[in-house]
Formats: structure tokens, C-alpha cells, sequence
């Protein structure tokens, strides 16, 4: 499976375009496991030595991340909960380093956290390549799902890409700043969750 990540990700390398980048983001945000870490910060940094626009990089990351979301969000709402949790279970699916396991996990954050799950989840490692899944399982309507995602999902690639346009050429200091911004915006998606239940139970009831 490391060969083959290495190949796909020298090709990506040989062969970097807007095309490229919309594919290998749609892929990332399905439930074919590949990251978003080797896709956009590489084209910021192309970017920056004035090979490809930043703002297009961000633009065509995010389609493919709400193409591979919507692909989630369709095959969970068509399929069904019993057929996604065998499927992921079965051999296939752990190729796909999916289990049971995880789909529960983002199923009980969906839950916890209602729809605006959609966005904050795609700022949360471990889940944001999830989070449609139980989106489409609750059959949460079209509308504010494309929202949200499109949301959290341009939030997320605007950080890589500023990352990855000002520190590409530094690795070390891109995983350090990367690992403090992935905490980060973990303590702020937990900050604006309790907010939202805050405001929540402090309304009025109505008679």
C-alpha cells in the first residue's frame, strides 16, 4: 500500500495541474483514504514560484473535496446504514482502512453535534474525510450540507495552502506549524460547538 502511495503521489508530482489537483481531492474526501497534506500544500508551493494561482489551487481543491463529499453523502443515504457498516468491516473496506469503528465515530459526532457537524468536522483529523457519511445515513437535506461542506472544506484548504506557500521549502517548520494549526482549530470547532448548545438551551421555550 506504500508502494503505491508513493507512485500515485511521484505521478501527482510529474503531472501537477488544476485537473490533478480536483481528482486526488475528490479521492481524499471519499472514502478511498489519501491526504490532503501531499496534494495542496505541493501546488501552493508551485504557486509560489508562479507555476499555477493560488487562488485556483484553493478553488479546484475544494470542488474535489464536495465531489468526493457528495459521493460519500449519496452511496451512505442510497445504501444504507446495515450495507455501509459490512462494507467497511469487510476486506475491501479495511483496504480502504475504513471499519465499523470508524463510521461510528463520525455517526456519533454527526449526532452530537447536529448538521453544523458537516463543517466543523472537515477541520477535525480523523473524521473529516467521514463526516458525509453520516450526513447521507440521516438523510440530512442538500442544501446546508453542500453549504457547510464547502465551508469547512475551503477553510481547510486555505490552510494548507498558506501553509504550504510560504513553508513548503522548510518541511520541518511546515509539520510544526501544521500540528500546532490542526490543535488549533480543534480547540476552536470544540469553542464554537459549545457556544452553539449554549444558545441552544438558552432560548425561550415556546408554549
Amino acid at each position: 500500500m506504500a508502494a503505491f502511495y508513493e507512485s500515485v503521489i511521484a505521478w501527482y508530482m510529474m503531472h501537477m495541474n488544476y485537473f490533478t489537483i480536483t481528482v486526488l481531492m475528490t479521492i481524499e474526501s471519499s472514502f478511498l483514504p489519501f491526504p490532503s497534506e501531499v496534494v495542496i500544500p505541493p501546488a501552493a508551493w508551485k504557486a509560489a514560484q508562479g507555476d499555477l494561482d493560488l487562488g485556483l489551487v484553493i478553488l479546484f481543491g475544494t470542488l474535489g473535496a464536495l465531489l468526493g463529499a457528495i459521493i460519500n453523502y449519496y452511496l451512505a443515504k442510497s445504501l444504507g446504514k446495515m450495507i455501509i457498516y459490512r462494507f467497511a468491516d469487510s476486506r475491501l473496506g479495511r483496504m480502504c482502512l475504513l471499519d465499523s469503528n470508524k463510521i461510528k465515530k463520525a455517526e456519533a459526532y454527526f449526532i452530537r453535534y447536529g448538521n453544523i457537524s458537516t463543517f466543523i468536522g472537515r477541520l477535525v483529523p480523523g473524521i473529516r474525510q467521514l463526516i458525509s457519511i453520516p450526513a447521507g445515513l440521516a438523510e440530512m437535506p442538500l442544501r446546508p450540507f453542500l453549504l457547510y461542506t464547502t465551508l469547512g472544506a475551503l477553510m481547510w484548504n486555505i490552510i494548507l495552502a498558506v501553509l504550504g506557500y510560504y513553508l513548503q521549502s522548510q518541511q520541518e517548520l511546515f509539520n510544526q506549524y501544521y500540528s500546532e494549526l490542526s490543535l488549533g482549530f480543534g480547540l476552536l470547532a470544540v469553542i464554537l460547538v459549545a457556544y452553539l448548545i449554549y444558545k441552544g438551551l438558552s432560548k425561550p421555550k415556546t408554549e
